[in-house]
């Protein structure tokens, strides 16, 4: 049987494509038109909404809420620009019985419950990009693979010249960000907002291991 994924907070499906190689099925949602979109079904629409349906059809719940509130790159006077989305969301995805995992910027961890990291380069990829996870309603336990910050990594976010590492800087060109990425039918914008499949296809990965188990025991 063909298992099912809802992707909330969507985007162009950077999260989508890592549970489509652990084997769902993914229905995307996102509040904007994504033309670019890469899952099985998708709908232009509020993903709270979605939340407050009978969403038993599905075995497990992505949610990626906007992040720019608390991500460090977000200037500060432009911080109140932005709704604060995540603590709803965990509120009600913690209410219902279904599988989910949310996925967020360094900061947020404070709202999950045992919260995990993921790095670019526990994948070998070469982008950093440390996201936190909250997985809920699953057993799963695991170990990660080590996080290896040797080697400058790829930058993806940010906008106009930087300086890193007191070196100025306009950004890494999109081929080189795609290939960091492992990301291939997104544009700049798109691929800025997006986590490495490689995430996505990690953690779907334990959930399914542990269900087995679960039903082995």
């Amino acid at each position: 049987m063909m298992l099912r994924a809802l992707d909330l907070f969507s985007g162009a499906g950077g999260a989508t494509r890592g549970l489509q190689q652990a084997g769902y099925h993914v229905t995307g949602v996102d509040i904007r038109p994504q033309p670019h979109y890469i899952g099985d079904a998708s709908c232009q629409g509020d993903a709270f909404d979605w939340l407050a349906r009978d969403l038993s059809a599905f075995d497990l719940i992505w949610a990626s809420p906007k992040c720019q509130g608390h991500s460090v790159l977000t200037p500060a006077r432009f911080k109140a620009n932005h709704e604060i989305q995540l603590p709803r969301v965990l509120d009600m995805l913690r209410a219902q019985p279904i599988p989910y995992i949310v996925e967020n910027v360094e900061g947020t961890q404070v709202y999950m419950r045992n919260p995990i990291m993921l790095c670019g380069s526990m994948f070998g990829l070469e982008v950093w990009r440390h996201r936190w996870f909250e997985l809920g309603n699953t057993d799963a336990f695991f170990l990660l693979p080590p996080c290896n910050h040797s080697e400058p990594p790829v930058l993806v976010s940010g906008r106009g010249m930087r300086r890193v590492n007191g070196v100025r800087w306009s950004g890494s060109r999109m081929p080189e960000m795609k290939a960091a990425m492992d990301i291939d039918w997104m544009i700049r914008d798109e691929l800025r907002d997006a986590i490495p499949p490689a995430y996505a296809y990690f953690l779907a990965e334990q959930i399914q291991q542990a269900l087995c188990q679960r039903s082995a025991a």
